[in-house]
């Protein structure tokens, strides 16, 4: 039986072999961890391909993150993929060489992507095209300081305390709640 390392190492090739220049690179990480590193543009056919191909059949999203490395290092999207079948564990980067941050969305191939995305987009602010309903997750809808989990957003926020206390309290309950909440929550009305 090969080792994680080896069948990484096999996918990487044929990946190579597959999509050529669209293959970035490869490392392993951790003694055991094989990562592969791809371009953005095409990681929907990338992904695709590793899901589909019966060879690996990584159908399995495990994990969809981002990482923001700082200034001049750039920001990742990083799918964690296992295949049931095979019983291997693959790691898949996609770096972003510029401020362009876009990627075509995995929800169509696997279901849990809907929220991991949607949690990247708030907090990366990555937007994921073709997403089906890409919009803020753990932030207020009407939370206009940026994305948190990015390098460049200051420790205390982008407002000072004063104006985020004021934006607070300028805040409408309805922004927050659905109608039906609303009216459940007022009980009921008496008819004039």
């Amino acid at each position: 039986m090969k080792t994680n390392t080896e069948s990484a190492q096999a996918v990487y090739e044929e990946l190579v072999d597959q999509f050529g220049s669209a293959v970035l690179g490869s490392e392993t990480q951790c003694e055991d961890q094989r990562v592969v590193v791809i371009d953005p543009k095409q990681s929907f056919e990338i992904l695709s391909w590793l899901k589909d191909s019966e060879e690996h059949h990584y159908d399995l999203l495990i994990d969809l993150t981002a990482v923001d490395y700082g200034v001049g290092k750039g920001v990742q999207v990083v799918y964690q993929l296992w295949s049931i079948k095979h019983k291997r564990l693959l790691r898949v980067k996609c770096p972003f060489p510029g401020p362009d941050l876009e990627i075509s969305s995995v929800a169509k191939l696997w279901g849990c992507a809907n929220w991991l995305e949607r949690e990247v987009f708030d907090l990366f602010g990555i937007h994921f095209s073709g997403h089906p309903d890409l919009r803020r997750i753990l932030m207020p809808k009407n939370y206009s300081e940026g994305h948190p989990l990015r390098k460049d957003f200051p420790l205390r926020g982008r407002f000072s305390r004063e104006k985020q206390t004021e934006i607070a309290l300028d805040q409408s309950y309805e922004d927050y709640y659905r109608p039906e909440q609303l009216r459940d929550s007022l009980g009921p009305q008496k008819e004039d």
